[in-house]
Parts: structure tokens; C-alpha cells; sequence
């Protein structure tokens, strides 16, 4: 009889635990609706001041964007054993997102630190690029903890040490999204070649698998950049999908506004394409910024309804 109980207990037990994982799933919005989470949202985002806070994470991005560049293309360029058509392969795809001034800019200044850059001078350029780099990623890191209301109490030695561990990570997470985007079809050819129906739905399929590389990108800042406690990891998180999805719109909006009407460059003549590029900082420095506020939305109103392992604003950790 003890037995049977227990085996009652221990199934309401895992049906409870099943209950509160479900509840506690991102999607769910902490028991908002689609309406009321815009509205929090909408209100937050005034709160927290994202456009003022945009402008100074997109100065920290523009220091980075040619260290990682120049770290990227080098790693890649390893990998690619040296291939003449990389960078410019490399470029072309980066020009579908960002404005066609500052894609020339990135190109001529990635072109100079290359060909400057050889030898013994590649690996602490490497360092030294991957450190810049690790800047614009801990301003992220200090706008996550806005947006969850905390202040960063980690040391310093600990959260600069995870700025740079996530700049490595989500690196590795662009080359493989480039390496998919740049190579997929090679790849399809060299291992699917004798199928051909296989190798085209490979070169289709290449596409998701990429763009789910850049969300794990979004996710890993999302969860580890703040300093609170998240109850579990997801992939792919409410937040990552809106920053992405709001960083590629406004991207090509931005492209479309330029194509009709460039008045950076009549304005500022030949500094058009560094203001340009500072824009394009900006607006990715608000859509990164935006899908946290989303996440610290979600999680605050499951903390409010009480729910275990759910934060209140400026909770580090669940009550």
C-alpha cells in the first residue's frame, strides 16, 4: 500500500515538475497575452531609455566590428586554407545587411589590416583583436543587467573573463553560420554528390541551420550577460528571435532608405561612410538591446505571478 502511494506521489511529483516546466517556457510570456507584453514592453523600453543607450552600446560596436572582422576573416581564412575569393566572398554576404557605404568601408579597412598583417604579427594581432572585440561584448553584457533592473556585482576579473568567453562562443557560432552560408554548397557537392536531390535539399536546408547558429548567438548573451540566475536554457528564446528579426528589418530598411535618399554623404562628405557605419551600430545595438527587454519582460511577469524559479524586477535570484 506504502509502495502504491509512493508511486502516486512520485507520479504527482513529475506531472507537477512537467506542469512548471511548461509554465516557465519562455513562450508561454509569463501568462501574458501577445497585447499585454507589447505594452510592458513599449513601456520598458522608454523606461530604460534603449534609444540613449543604443547610441553609446553603437560606439563600443564600432570600436569592435573591425577587430572581429579582422578575427573572423583570419580564422576563416585559415580554414579556407588561403583562398583569394574568401574576403570577398565573406563581404558580398555581409553587404545584404549592411548599407553599401559602410560594406566599402569594412572591405578597405579589413583589406589594409591583412595585407599589413603577416607572420608572427597575425597571432597577437589575433589577441589583440579578439580583446577589442570582447569591449563591444561586455557593453552588452551591462545592458543586459539594465534591462533586468540588477547592477553587476560579479569581479571584474570574472565578468571581463566572460565577456571575452562569449565573444570566442558566439564567433564560433558566426564561422559556422559563414561556413554554412559561404561553403555550403561545396560541402553538399563533396559529401552528397552522387545525389543530387540529397545535395539540393542540403543547399535549402543550409539557410535554417544558419540562422539558427546566429539565435544560439542572441541566446548565449541573452542568458549568460546578465548577472541573474536563469531557471533553464533555451535555444531559441522570444527575445533572440525579435532581436533578430528587428536587426535584419531594420538593416534592410536602412539599405533601402540609403538607395532612395544617402544624405550622410552629401552631409558629411567624406565621412558619410564612417557615420553611415555608426547607424548601422546603432541599429543593431537597439535590436540586441530590445529582444532583452522582451526576455526580462517575460521573465518578470512569471515572477510576478508567483511562479518558482521566476524573478521579480532587480531579483538576481528566484524566491
Amino acid at each position: 500500500m506504502d509502495g502504491a502511494n509512493n508511486i502516486r506521489s512520485g507520479d504527482q511529483s513529475s506531472a507537477a515538475q512537467e506542469r512548471m516546466r511548461h509554465e516557465l517556457s519562455p513562450w508561454k510570456l509569463g501568462g501574458l497575452s501577445w497585447q499585454e507584453l507589447g505594452k510592458r514592453l513599449w513601456l520598458q523600453i522608454r523606461e530604460d531609455d534603449v534609444s540613449g543607450r543604443a547610441a553609446e552600446l553603437s560606439y563600443f560596436f564600432f570600436l569592435a566590428v573591425f577587430p572581429l572582422l579582422f578575427f573572423l576573416v583570419s580564422m576563416l581564412g585559415f580554414i579556407a586554407h588561403g583562398n583569394p575569393q574568401f574576403q570577398q566572398r565573406l563581404i558580398s554576404y555581409l553587404g545584404t545587411v549592411m548599407p553599401p557605404d559602410a560594406t566599402s568601408l569594412v572591405a578597405r579597412t579589413l583589406s589594409q589590416l591583412v595585407r599589413h598583417t603577416s607572420g608572427s604579427k597575425l597571432a597577437l594581432g589575433l589577441v589583440g583583436a579578439l580583446w577589442t572585440a570582447s569591449s563591444g561584448m561586455n557593453a552588452m553584457i551591462e545592458m543586459c543587467n539594465i534591462t533586468y533592473d540588477v547592477k553587476e556585482a560579479r569581479p571584474y576579473w570574472k565578468a571581463r573573463g566572460l565577456a571575452l568567453m562569449l565573444t570566442i562562443a558566439t564567433s564560433i557560432l558566426v564561422m559556422a553560420a559563414l561556413i554554412l552560408i559561404l561553403y555550403g554548397p561545396n560541402i553538399a557537392d563533396a559529401v552528397f554528390g552522387n545525389n543530387p536531390l540529397v545535395a539540393w535539399l542540403w543547399k535549402i536546408g543550409q539557410w535554417p541551420v544558419a540562422i539558427f547558429f546566429v539565435l544560439a548567438a542572441f541566446a548565449l548573451i541573452y542568458y549568460f550577460g546578465p548577472d541573474v540566475e536563469h531557471a533553464r536554457w533555451h535555444w531559441i528564446t522570444p527575445g533572440s528571435a525579435l532581436g533578430l528579426t528587428l536587426w535584419l528589418l531594420t538593416s534592410f530598411a536602412f539599405r533601402a532608405y540609403l538607395h532612395f535618399s544617402n544624405s550622410y554623404s552629401a552631409t558629411y562628405g567624406s565621412l558619410g561612410a564612417v557615420i553611415i557605419l555608426l547607424v548601422w551600430c546603432y541599429l543593431t545595438g537597439a535590436a540586441v538591446m530590445i529582444g532583452s527587454e522582451l526576455n526580462s519582460e517575460i521573465e518578470h511577469a512569471a515572477g510576478e505571478r508567483g511562479l518558482a524559479e521566476a524573478k521579480e524586477p532587480g531579483e538576481k535570484k528566484a524566491a
